[in-house]
């Protein structure tokens, strides 16, 4: 009976234990601590710090996501079968539909087309039904004092966000955020919500969680702001007939005039096109390789996630979107 007692009584000091650590605040951590000072250095008030230390909880979630990230080594192929489904396309045209005059209002304004727009949207929360549901203060936290590899980058965000809630007039806990601190329906990061996010729609709020016109309308900001340039290609398809250069798939900025790739033996179908720099894409599937040639505005959507995948199923899905908009 004894033994049983001090098993129980055991297991129970353990579960209190994890529970006690799960809920603790960030007050007493030294990495914490440590940025404290720092911020207090810089003449922010140490009240307000503290404040923010003590609502911020460590996720332990948040460390486990982080090392498995969402979508593993994939190929072209692969990655393009999440983004390029009927369901996605479908809510893609729906979405565009509610809201059309923002989306038209965003294209006239910063040139930005409203496929491109909806794409992001679709690809980054899939229309606002994966908007993350973690404190935004609770992840930026616990990769900032407790994910050593990015931690600078996650404190500096914390900050940011500090400046968010001071700026929007909202207590720094109320704001959603995915388990990388991204918020609301573009997925920004503190740091990209207050250097693009806009009131669109005029009523004094930035809203990126419940206002898909203040969401569109930054989202067209964004783009605009990294050097979107209007009726512009984002890439198109080439043949390489002759074995791969060896500078294919080197960097994501188009650093090579067209005409060093025609020299190179790459076939354009297109003729009438600018001798522009761009970069040379293999896009692999299996044993299947198609090949592109990536322009400035490829490069602008590989500034919103550095990645040839990423920006290739943004482009693919703006086509398909705007094709079964319009009626394909």
């Amino acid at each position: 009976m004894n033994r049983m007692l001090q098993r129980a009584g055991w297991w129970i000091g353990v579960l209190m234990a994890f529970a006690s650590g799960a809920q603790a605040s960030y007050l007493q951590h030294p990495e914490a601590k440590a940025w404290m000072d720092t911020l207090v250095s810089q003449g922010i008030e140490k009240t307000e710090v503290e404040k923010v230390l003590s609502v911020a909880k460590k996720q332990q979630s948040i460390l486990d996501a982080m090392s498995r990230p969402a979508e593993k080594r994939l190929d072209w192929g692969g990655y393009r079968k999440i983004f390029m489904t009927k369901k996605r396309i479908s809510r893609g045209v729906t979405f565009w539909q509610q809201n059309a005059a923002a989306l038209q209002k965003a294209e006239a304004t910063y040139g930005v087309p409203a496929e491109v727009i909806v794409s992001i949207i679709g690809v980054e929360t899939h229309y606002g039904r994966i908007m993350g549901n973690y404190r935004a203060v609770d992840a930026l936290a616990t990769l900032g004092f407790d994910y050593p590899r990015r931690g600078e980058f996650f404190r500096g965000q914390l900050k940011d966000l500090m400046t968010v809630a001071a700026q929007e007039g909202k207590a720094i806990d109320s704001f959603k955020s995915s388990y990388a601190g991204a918020m609301g329906y573009g997925q920004f990061i503190p740091s990209s919500f207050l250097a693009y996010a806009i009131d669109f729609d005029g009523d004094g709020k930035r809203d990126m969680w419940r206002n898909t016109t203040d969401a569109i309308g930054s989202v067209a900001n964004y783009f605009k702001q990294h050097g979107w340039a209007s009726g512009e290609p984002v890439v198109l398809p080439v043949t390489v007939p002759r074995g791969e250069p060896t500078d294919i798939n080197t960097g994501l900025k188009p650093s090579r005039a067209l005409a060093h790739w025609l020299a190179e033996g790459v076939v354009i179908e297109q003729s009438e096109i600018a001798n522009d720099p761009a970069v040379l894409l293999a896009m692999r599937s299996g044993e299947k390789t198609d090949y592109y040639l990536g322009f400035n505005n490829y490069y602008v959507i590989t500034r919103y996630n550095r990645s040839r995948l990423y920006a290739m199923a943004v482009h693919e899905l703006s086509q398909a979107v705007a094709h079964a908009y319009r009626g394909g």
